[in-house]
């Protein structure tokens, strides 16, 4: 199930940044895809359709889970 793109629109890092997300494409086992932030790289799992936008959940960018890149 895709996220829809009301949903998208309005969803945003849950770092202190709180920068907008962008949708990844679909996972290689299937999944639903992964959302990641504008600014920190970071990345977040779909679950059935569902963003899980817990910190513990996500793949932190590579400085950091709210650290901006380059």
């Amino acid at each position: 199930m895709p996220v829809s793109t009301e949903l998208l629109a309005i969803l945003a890092c849950p770092s202190q940044d709180h920068a907008p997300l962008l949708l990844d494409k679909p996972t290689e086992s299937g999944g639903s895809g992964e959302l990641v932030c504008t600014v920190c790289a970071s990345r977040f799992p779909i679950r059935e359709g569902i963003p899980v936008l817990l910190p513990d959940e996500a793949t932190p960018g590579p400085n950091g889970l709210g650290v901006p890149v380059g």
